[in-house]
């Protein structure tokens, strides 16, 4: 075989309910003794924390907190963490929250030894390495939402605030030295954050089995990841209580993550733009457009549908049963059909076009995702036409 190719895995990940207990034993075992946890104002005010907060301080290992997070993350965020952690002499980053606190708390562990500006690191060629990897403090992730697998990542997405486009920063060594996941602390999620959540990762999950590539491990990491979302999301957003659903969906959420490093695609090179623009939920976001960017697509991986169907006892085989599939979920979780649900309009369709060209996801397309192409899915989304 004349196939070369390079993979990576994620790091030690400690699943299970309750297992939030073992946060202090997770930062001895990851180097820190004064963390700064990350996390948003959602979560701060939440007995969870609370929980949390009292279990460190009785391990001797207490944190202070920072919750200048917002959803869809700017730079301002990572500035303000990074003097955050420089003024308290932290050694290290608790990221406790969804995929927006784990962006942050990563992307301020990992700036808070570079000297650089931090678009410097941009996911771009080899930027990466510009990058002084002695400087990057290490990082415990505590996700708290099934969506983004930023827990088990090894890059954060942030707003340029001046150009209004989402930029991905990336280190190897952003990757969390462990991550709890424990379903318990996802229990209070509302049922439109669960979904749009949830869909996310199935996104990422299909994305990462249609880039193109020779990555067999990822791709049967996907499917099986899809399996789980097919089985658990609808449950869970209906019974918010369903635990074994939570961990399921938690998993996925870790799958995808695990599984798009093979690459991702038109949904998150249109999400981007989309969700820098119009403050849009990404993952919410990019269960709008996956139908429309899986018939764009359905010339290239006709093949690979018709596997995915049979993997998930779908009735109608092939792009037709997966889109239909999808359609029925969305449908069953209040994911809207068209981008008018986002109270996102064709106004600014030049701009994101553009931007999604530029994306680094849009390369892994399985078709060349271009301006027209964007232009194209994204007019679809709009009015509603498959």
């Amino acid at each position: 075989m004349s196939v070369k190719a390079n993979w990576n895995y994620p790091t030690s990940i400690r699943f299970g309910a309750g297992r939030i207990a073992e946060l202090p034993d997770a930062l001895k075992a990851a180097g820190i003794a004064r963390p700064l946890l990350v996390t948003d104002p959602g979560i701060r005010s939440l007995p969870m924390l609370a929980a949390a907060l009292k279990t460190l301080e009785s391990a001797g290992r207490p944190a202070a907190v920072f919750s200048e997070v917002q959803g869809n993350p700017v730079d301002a965020n990572v500035e303000a963490g990074v003097a955050a952690y420089r003024a308290g002499g932290h050694d290290g980053v608790i990221a406790f929250g969804g995929g927006s606190a784990l962006d942050v708390g990563k992307v301020v562990a990992f700036m808070v030894g570079q000297t650089r500006p931090m678009w410097d690191f941009e996911d771009i060629g080899d930027w990466w390495t510009r990058a002084d990897p002695a400087g990057i403090a290490p990082v415990v992730a505590v996700p708290t939402t099934a969506g983004t697998g930023s827990e088990v990542g090894r890059a954060g997405v942030i707003t340029d605030s001046a150009s209004h486009t989402k930029k991905v920063i990336f280190h190897p060594r952003m990757m969390p030295v462990v991550t709890i996941c424990d379903p318990e602390l996802t229990v209070g999620l509302p049922p439109r954050l669960t979904a749009g959540t949830g869909m996310d990762a199935l996104a990422h999950c299909l994305e990462a089995y249609c880039a193109p590539g020779y990555h067999p491990m990822a791709e049967g990491i996907a499917v099986e990841g899809m399996r789980l979302v097919k089985e658990n999301l609808a449950r869970v957003v209906a019974d918010g209580a369903d635990i074994e659903a939570r961990g399921h969906m938690l998993t996925a959420a870790a799958m995808g993550a695990t599984a798009f490093q093979k690459g991702l695609g038109g949904m998150h090179a249109l999400s981007h733009p989309v969700g820098a623009l119009y403050n849009t939920h990404h993952g919410m976001t990019n269960a709008v457009f996956m139908p429309y960017v899986l018939a764009f697509n359905d010339r290239a991986i006709a093949d690979k549908m018709a596997r995915l169907a049979m993997w998930l006892g779908l009735k109608t085989p092939g792009t037709a049963g997966v889109v239909d599939w999808v359609l029925r979920l969305r449908e069953d979780v209040g994911v809207p059909h068209t981008l008018a649900g986002l109270d996102v309009d064709g106004g600014r369709i030049d701009e994101i076009a553009a931007a999604a060209e530029a994306d680094p996801t849009a390369g892994g397309n399985p078709v060349p995702f271009d301006r027209a192409a964007a232009r194209r899915v994204f007019l679809a989304a709009l009015d509603g036409k498959l």
